[in-house]
């Protein structure tokens, strides 16, 4: 576990680092700063993956079968979020914060079919960030600028590509050894 938590820490730290400290982000200029940025993500992933992936730990409680179908559901609906940011579907004008809003869906989802320490700590620890970086982006800017246009086409091709994309991380689970669909 302490391997999760500290790439939870280092994730954490290397998102909110433009928000908290914008004059030291600023200072490591337009090369050096999105590099340590990207550099300190990448390390808090590997050791959230791996330390999640060695936390021997036990159920605290026990959950209805029936929430593996709501995880899939809101796993969709999670997987359709990251993408809006991206897309040019009507949806990308409505919405304020897209993918952070996408992990919240994403981890809630995990935790309603996983009640282990591990999982309270990674998933819980990833909507507490999700939320507090959503909170200083809206401190920090003022007005958006929204996104102009979309169209049913850019709606059409956000479905098609979320339950391809969707698929595939089923799949992955799956190879993995973690069915995400009840028998």
């Amino acid at each position: 576990m302490p391997l999760l938590i500290l790439g939870l820490l280092i994730w954490c730290g290397s998102h909110l680092f433009k928000r908290l400290m914008p004059e030291a982000r600023a200072a490591l200029g337009d090369k050096k700063g999105p590099a340590l940025v990207a550099t300190g993500n990448l390390i808090g992933l590997v050791l959230m993956v791996v330390g999640f992936r060695m936390s021997e730990t036990y159920d605290l409680y026990a959950l209805p079968p029936y929430l593996r179908h709501v995880n899939n559901t809101l796993m969709i609906i999670a997987v359709l979020l990251f993408g809006v940011g991206q897309s040019k579907s009507r949806l990308r004008a409505k919405m304020r914060h897209p993918m952070l809003t996408g992990v919240v869906v994403w981890a809630v989802a995990h935790l309603l079919v996983n009640s282990d320490a591990a999982s309270l700590v990674l998933f819980g620890g990833m909507i507490l960030w999700a939320l507090a970086e959503m909170t200083l982006i809206n401190r920090s800017e003022s007005a958006p600028e929204r996104y102009q246009g979309g169209s049913l086409a850019g709606d059409i091709r956000l479905v098609v590509i979320s339950l391809v994309v969707f698929g595939a991380i089923a799949g992955i689970h799956i190879w993995l050894g973690y069915n995400p669909f009840p028998m």
